[in-house]
């Protein structure tokens, strides 16, 4: 006999809850490591309706052994949504893109990736300005990132993935600096972490806070630094706030992160989006 919503709703919050009370985990460490960062459409708002989320986790979006995350307390634990709920304080948040984006790239990069490790760092309400080099925003994001590095016999960071640019389409003058801006912070990031070739993914804005959505997003599009790619979120369904990417949509868009990571296109990946829904 199938399970009921509520019951359903109920087993997923006490798992959740036993994993998050356990943040050791027996997994190997990560030796594939991606950074998540930017601010609450990253963070996850998938779910999240008047402040409070729903707790629906699709099955692209599931708890993992072999997917970590690094929690607050700079520990490797089983990575699990809420991903940024012990970073992004101070807010509700719900289903984001890491984990559909980590599962796709162990669907989809076979035997190349074991255990992947998630480092949130992601923060709503941020402009692209306090990102920049000597904020506390950045200089949290390099210091979780060199932790993660070295932690455990340490890994690799194989890419940013970065979604931002909302709080930056309020005022015509930070959406005409965004572009430079964030050419800064690519470089800045990557000296900082010895690592000038670091793969970055950022995500073209689906939506914004104001009137200058297409002014910031023609600025992401047009970033032609090397190693830099950009995913286009523009058409993904959004929550009823206009804001946020509701939980189907995250998942298509942790999706959309992985082909572009492991460089698949969408052709070649009918067979893991065919269970995410409109």
């Amino acid at each position: 006999m199938p399970m009921s919503q509520p019951l359903i709703s109920l087993v997923t919050t006490l798992f959740l809850f036993i994993i998050s009370s356990s943040p050791n985990t027996n997994a190997d460490p990560p030796r594939d490591i991606f950074l998540l960062a930017g601010q609450s459409n990253m963070a996850g708002r998938g779910g999240v309706h008047h402040g409070v989320w729903d707790r629906f986790v699709p099955p692209e979006s599931q708890p993992s052994p072999d997917i970590l995350r690094l929690n607050s307390r700079d520990s490797w634990e089983v990575a699990h949504e809420p991903l940024h709920v012990d970073i992004d304080v101070g807010k509700t948040c719900g289903v984001g893109p890491g984990m559909a984006f980590a599962r796709g790239v162990q669907s989809l990069g076979g035997s190349r990736f074991g255990v992947i490790g998630l480092v949130p760092c992601a923060v709503g309400g941020t402009k692209i300005s306090q990102w920049a080099r000597g904020t506390a925003l950045y200089g949290q994001l390099v210091r979780r990132a060199k932790v993660a590095m070295h932690l455990q016999g340490g890994g690799k960071i194989r890419a940013l993935l970065w979604y931002q640019g909302e709080s930056d389409t309020v005022t015509i003058d930070d959406a005409k600096a965004y572009k430079g801006r964030m050419e800064d912070f690519i470089g800045d990031l990557r000296s900082d972490l010895g690592d000038p070739s670091l793969f970055i993914i950022q995500v073209a804005l689906a939506s914004g806070e104001g009137k200058y959505v297409e002014m910031v997003r023609a600025a992401q599009l047009g970033i032609t630094s090397p190693n830099v790619k950009c995913v286009d979120a523009k058409g993904l369904r959004l929550e009823a706030d206009h804001l946020h990417l509701t939980t189907i949509s995250q998942v298509r868009l942790g999706l959309i992160f992985a082909r572009a990571f492991l460089g698949i296109s969408h052709t070649d990946t009918a067979n893991i989006t065919s269970s995410v829904g409109t």
